[in-house]
């Protein structure tokens, strides 16, 4: 005779059918994410809203004709919904387990690596650049690839923990270079560059032995050097970066507008500098919020950009799987450097590049494939608050962990139990 327990064979009210409620995974989501994290970012994108309704009478100007004139909201109004759709791919995306995380991003590169194979033919050309391709709407595979190469390569190079004699370097090697070379044919300088610092980053991390990434770099820099001489796109913006030619002169332009504001800005809407500045609702807007808004609306962006950094990699410092570590911090990379390098090319101290500032830039493909990122960085990012690890993931790789530690018998079971 088993003992009677009252309500022993009753299902918890909150697991109808064995399976999870609705409402109780959105309370385990909303318990496991980053919340500060994500903070950070929806305010980013609050403040882009604003700074495209400060950008669009300049761009709708610029874009009107005698036969048809944009309302100088136009771009905002556009914006808003994108971003309305951005948000809901974030959020859906936020909400995988790190395994479903890990399958779309594979399945999103399979995808767009094979359209990036196809724009070089059926592909729509404009300003001279052919990176675009319409399946029902307009829109960059390469935007939607780095995302997805990011999860690729973090995935390939956490093999390395089954079988370290894998060849993960030259798989990974491998991907960027062919989708650098997919990238020049468009031409796309400037992405490819994004693709290889991110590659890099992740191989660092890896723990690649330093002989063989030498090999790698060594040959990546000759390539460099040899794109600057074959390559007319990338030597142009060089030359015109080091010796102010008159074909990129809009970064000069950037540059007087961004300073044109002062410490506090002109106001909104009363900048008149952004008028003449080609881009200002996507390549150029941190300009015109240094017009409106002041350096020091600028200043707060970029120590907003940094917050989002430090707190994925703060995040990351007790991560024990090599998978999140890698893909976060790639992640990380990819949303940091992206804006990095469009905050530079406003202060005219780097190339012009054709590069969005993420998370506040006008843009359709752009705007979802930095909501895909976002959502992909909290998913993998996701960790029960009430288990406690007894290694150091980042702080490992960076010789603050205490892996040495974990010597003891015990102390690996403890482990093992916590994963």
């Amino acid at each position: 005779m088993q003992p009677f327990v009252p309500g022993a064979k009753r299902k918890p009210a909150h697991i109808p059918g064995g399976k999870l409620s609705r409402w109780s995974q959105l309370k385990i989501w909303w318990r496991e994410i980053d919340r500060v994290l994500l903070g950070l970012v929806l305010f980013l994108m609050a403040g882009g809203a604003i700074a495209v309704a400060a950008a669009s009478p300049a761009s709708a100007d610029r874009l009107s004709t005698s036969s048809e004139t944009l309302d100088p909201l136009y771009f905002f109004y556009r914006h808003l919904g994108w971003q309305a759709v951005a948000l809901c791919i974030l959020f859906g995306t936020s909400m995988l387990s790190r395994e479903n995380a890990r399958r779309l991003g594979v399945l999103v590169a399979a995808a767009m690596l094979g359209l990036l194979f196809l724009v070089p033919f059926i592909g729509v050309e404009i300003n001279g650049a052919r990176r675009w391709i319409v399946i029902g709407m307009q829109f960059q595979p390469s935007e939607f690839l780095k995302p997805a190469f990011v999860i690729v390569v973090a995935w390939v190079l956490s093999w390395r923990m089954r079988d370290p004699n894998l060849p993960v370097l030259w798989l990974v090697t491998g991907l960027t270079g062919l989708i650098g070379a997919l990238l020049m044919m468009q031409p796309n300088f400037g992405e490819f560059m994004l693709f290889a610092g991110v590659w890099g980053v992740m191989i660092l991390l890896a723990g690649i032995p330093l002989k063989r990434l030498g090999i790698v770099v060594g040959g990546g820099l000759f390539l460099l050097t040899a794109t600057y001489f074959l390559y007319d796109n990338a030597r142009h913006r060089i030359d015109s970066f080091f010796g102010g030619g008159t074909a990129y002169d809009q970064v000069d332009l950037a540059s007087r507008t961004l300073l044109a504001g002062g410490w506090t800005g002109a106001g909104y809407g009363l900048g008149l500098r952004k008028m003449s500045l080609p881009e200002a609702h996507t390549d150029y807007i941190f300009s015109v919020i240094g017009e409106e808004f002041g350096l020091i609306a600028c200043a707060f962006i970029v120590l907003l950009y940094l917050a989002i950094v430090l707190r994925v990699l703060m995040r990351l410092v007790d991560e024990e799987d090599l998978f999140a570590l890698l893909a976060g911090t790639g992640l990380v990379a990819l949303l940091g450097g992206q804006a990095f390098i469009n905050i530079l090319v406003n202060l005219q101290l780097f190339p012009s590049k054709g590069m969005t500032l993420p998370l506040i830039s006008y843009g359709g493909s752009s705007t979802m494939a930095i909501a895909l990122t976002v959502g992909l960085l909290i998913a993998v990012t996701r960790r029960n608050p009430y288990l406690k690890t007894t290694t150091r993931g980042l702080g490992d790789l960076l010789g603050i962990g205490q892996g040495g530690a974990m010597t003891t018998p015990e102390a690996r079971i403890t482990r093992g139990i916590h994963q």
